[in-house]
């Protein structure tokens, strides 16, 4: 069965980030005149008569039928989404909700390449990405390639007449890379090739892809779109044709994100420019003081002249994100016994949420890898990932300071 290509619900003209964070995707008045948007619980969905369900088939009526294909609360969810990533460009996009941000990476991919493909991913894209190409996919009769970020030679070199896909992520974790956008765009449009970026560390805030050109983009809604450490979702955002491929897709793999995720998520998402605009400069201070602390050997922060991609980062994003990751002056143990010396972020996974949560990467998302296998993928024993949340500045950095000193 097709389903309609889904229009976005009408709402107010706005420019401004945090007004299409407050107010796309909704119609003026909702449900029971709430303000907000009703969770809306029903498996199942009844037509008024034959002649109803006839005109929901043939795409005279947007409504919903069964769960697993749609749920208003989700649909207005995904159109805020959609409106966010468009910005103010005009470009004609939507969205799709998904589980998680892995469940929306998974399933762009398995709808995407058919057997005998082959796609290029950025050297640092997520760690479970690659693990699911080279697993999964690998059996499933998918090739891929890995380049260098930053090296758009290399990038062309690797293209091959079954290439569909080029994949990237910006910023990359935990190095903080900033993909080069034009130059991608450019390359894959010469060899007729889809682009995906994992801007779930950016968010719409701070870069929005699709204005480069981008074809897809990725985003785990738990992080940064959530806000709050509460929830997990992901979603895949482009031009309308290429998400409805993608929701009859969700309609068989069954990785939906339930209505009370999507409303949580919706009302996450309306702080989202102020809580991005208050980590950019949390992070940014943190970056700042810690590249002067000579108990610090290096800092990997794109709002830093030291950074290798502190040009394209400037020229591509509004702010640099807020997430700092840096290399402390000790080994394994030592770093460990700084991070326990810190007093407001949470030692945790994830990041993105209003409390800063902190990672020693060799300890958390690597344990069970030797040091040379962890040095073979980049992650060294002392580096830190400090994902800031929304505490006041001054605190941050005077509680960085007296675990420095401990």
């Amino acid at each position: 069965m097709k389903h309609p290509v889904r229009t976005e619900p009408a709402c107010l003209t706005a420019t401004g980030e945090s007004t299409t964070a407050v107010h796309a995707g909704e119609a003026r008045t909702r449900g029971y005149h709430a303000i907000t948007t009703p969770v809306v619980y029903s498996a199942t969905y009844t037509f008024e008569s034959t002649a109803d369900l006839i005109d929901y088939h043939e795409g005279r009526v947007e409504r919903e039928e069964y769960g697993r294909y749609g749920n208003p609360t989700v649909r207005a969810a995904e159109a805020r989404l959609a409106a966010l990533e468009a910005g103010p460009s005009g470009i004609p996009t939507s969205a799709l909700l998904c589980s998680c941000g892995m469940n929306a990476i998974t399933t762009l991919l398995l709808a995407m390449l058919p057997t005998g493909s082959h796609v290029i991913l950025t050297n640092d894209c997520y760690r479970r990405t690659r693990q699911f190409f080279r697993t999964i996919l690998h059996r499933l009769g998918v090739q891929h390639t890995l380049v260098p970020m930053g090296d758009l030679a290399a990038l062309e070199q690797a293209i091959r007449p079954t290439t569909r896909l080029i994949i990237s992520e910006l910023p990359t974790n935990p190095y903080l890379r900033i993909a080069d956008l034009p130059g991608i765009v450019a390359i894959a449009r010469q060899h007729r090739i889809k682009t995906v970026i994992d801007a779930t560390f950016a968010t719409p805030y701070n870069l929005r892809p699709i204005e480069y050109g981008i074809d897809l983009v990725i985003h785990s809604a738990t992080k940064y779109l959530g806000g709050h450490n509460d929830l997990l979702a992901g979603v895949v955002i482009g031009k309308p044709p290429i998400i409805a491929a993608l929701r009859e897709a969700q309609g068989m793999l069954g990785g939906i994100c339930d209505p009370h995720t999507a409303f949580m998520l919706t009302r996450g998402l309306k702080t989202l420019a102020l809580r991005i605009e208050r980590q950019n400069q949390n992070a940014l201070a943190l970056a700042q003081f810690l590249c002067k602390h000579p108990r610090i050997e290096r800092v990997h922060y794109p709002g830093l002249p030291s950074h290798p991609d502190y040009a394209l980062a400037t020229a591509q994003m509004r702010g640099f994100g807020g997430v700092v990751s840096f290399e402390y002056a000790g080994d394994l143990e030592a770093t460990s016994q700084f991070i326990d010396r810190l007093k407001i972020p949470y030692i945790a996974p994830s990041l993105g949420g209003v409390e800063s949560l902190v990672e020693q990467p060799a300890l958390m998302s690597f344990y069970e890898l030797t040091t040379e296998e962890r040095l073979a993928v980049g992650i060294r024993n002392n580096l830190v990932r400090y994902a800031c949340g929304i505490e006041d500045s001054h605190d941050l950095l005077a509680d960085v300071e007296q675990a420095l000193s401990g």
